[in-house]
């Protein structure tokens, strides 16, 4: 047979040889389509549901299934294993031993598993691990997943709200909704998440009300001032919130290092005065405008502390609470996660260089001046029960007349966020 050297020259090919070769593959194309088609409908055959691939150099997992991309970092693969050595299924909860951990775990052989829908890992040190494709899906480290989990399971997320947003944020949820339903207190308990403040309508005039409403959700909060509190006018009172005259705006009890989340305050009988308006303002929104107009300013407030004090003697027990901490308190992100205002409750110790003090006195004027302009005004009815997120907003109640034809009597409770949160879940695990 003589060989083809580089600089051969090959015969032309005829056009009734390219004829024939497209004639047959042709031919070669309809018989596999016909061939695939009938195994395609077979009941023997199905397209791979996932496809694996693993990178080795950031040591992470990435699956395709259906439409889902999802990735999975190989260390938290085999922190999660879910066999029995390494987790208690009846306590939801991790038993591997951290002692023997090692945080740079090596794969012998990962496998998908089409037909039971499950990842399949052998590690080098001869443990074996079993994801579920639906446990994975949850669990999913890309950055939508990780948002959608943080707003649906977490927390709702919250919308920030100025003074003209007031009317179309401020929702109404009928009492016996809240308490016979779970969506009526899933509702509620979202918009009261979501916005910091909802109300519930029609309760009746009963003093036991909050704790029925508290119950539903987990447990009232108990303070020095007792579970359940009534404000009304008392001449001989310690705590200001007491009296008829005006209430400056403030947060509850920031002297508290685990201060009550949430406000429940039901309206038994309104004032007829002109007087008694309910002032809203939220701190979220106060924060960012603060951070954008005043950056300085706002930069102090979130960084100096302040002595947060209450002396005194509330139901015969003495107390003496002191929490320091700013105004405004950040997370990592820079949002707001508290926010600390009572001037009645700043105490006049201001533990802080003495450079800071003038510059931090200029800081908290403009911020309290500035929330006065940010106040929602209303008032509450008989039947209503105002409900707030005390680490986020700022409240205040106008002066009103007290006489014995012209009584506001209102009954107060705490909630927690963190029994917020878990009955919120609970309910969505049902729906």
């Amino acid at each position: 047979m003589g060989k083809i050297h580089k600089n051969s020259q090959l015969p032309p090919i005829s056009q009734e040889v390219k004829m024939l070769r497209s004639n047959f593959l042709t031919c070669q194309l309809e018989i596999l389509r016909r061939v695939s088609k009938r195994f395609i409908n077979s009941e023997n055959f199905s397209l791979p549901l996932g496809r694996l691939s693993v990178n080795d150099s950031d040591q992470v997992v990435s699956l395709d299934y259906g439409n889902r991309h999802m990735k999975f970092p190989v260390v938290w693969l085999r922190d999660n294993c879910q066999c029995s050595q390494c987790f208690h299924k009846q306590s939801q909860s991790r038993i591997i031993n951290w002692y023997k951990f090692d945080v740079h775990p090596k794969l012998q052989t990962i496998v998908w598993n089409d037909h039971q829908k499950n990842l399949s890992i052998k590690w080098e040190d001869k443990h074996e691990s079993v994801f579920d494709v639906d446990w994975l899906k949850k669990r999913d480290f890309t950055p939508k997943n990780q948002e959608e989990y943080l707003a649906k399971t977490y927390r709702p997320i919250r919308k920030s709200w100025r003074k003209d947003d007031f009317s179309s944020i401020f929702h109404s949820f009928d009492y016996n909704d809240v308490i016979n339903t779970d969506a009526g207190l899933r509702d509620w308990l979202e918009s009261l998440a979501i916005n910091g403040v909802a109300r519930i309508t029609n309760a009746p005039k009963d003093e036991g009300v909050c704790r029925l409403v508290a119950n539903r959700v987990g447990f009232i909060k108990k303070t020095h001032f007792g579970e359940e509190f009534i404000v009304t006018h008392k001449p001989d009172t310690t705590n200001r919130a007491y009296l008829s005259s005006e209430l400056q705006l403030h947060t509850d009890l920031p002297y508290y290092e685990y201060k009550p989340g949430v406000n429940l305050l039901h309206c038994m009988e309104q004032s007829s005065s002109t007087g008694g308006t309910n002032l809203l303002i939220d701190g979220m929104n106060i924060a960012r405008m603060m951070k954008e107009m005043y950056p300085e300013y706002y930069k102090l407030l979130k960084t100096v502390p302040v002595d947060w004090t209450d002396v005194g003697t509330e139901l015969g027990e003495e107390m003496h609470n002191i929490y320091r901490v700013p105004v405004f308190q950040m997370n990592e992100r820079d949002e707001l996660i508290r926010i600390n205002h009572s001037t009645p409750q700043r105490g006049s110790h201001f533990t802080v260089p003495l450079g800071l003090v003038k510059p931090w006195y200029e800081a908290f004027d403009t911020f309290v001046k500035l929330a006065r302009t940010e106040c929602a005004e209303f008032k509450t009815e008989a039947g209503n029960i105002l409900t707030f997120d005390n680490v986020r907003l700022i409240h205040g109640r106008d002066a009103y007349d007290d006489t014995s034809k012209n009584v506001r009597y209102i009954v107060g409770a705490y909630l927690d966020w963190d029994i917020i949160f878990n009955r919120l879940r609970l309910i969505s695990v049902k729906d």
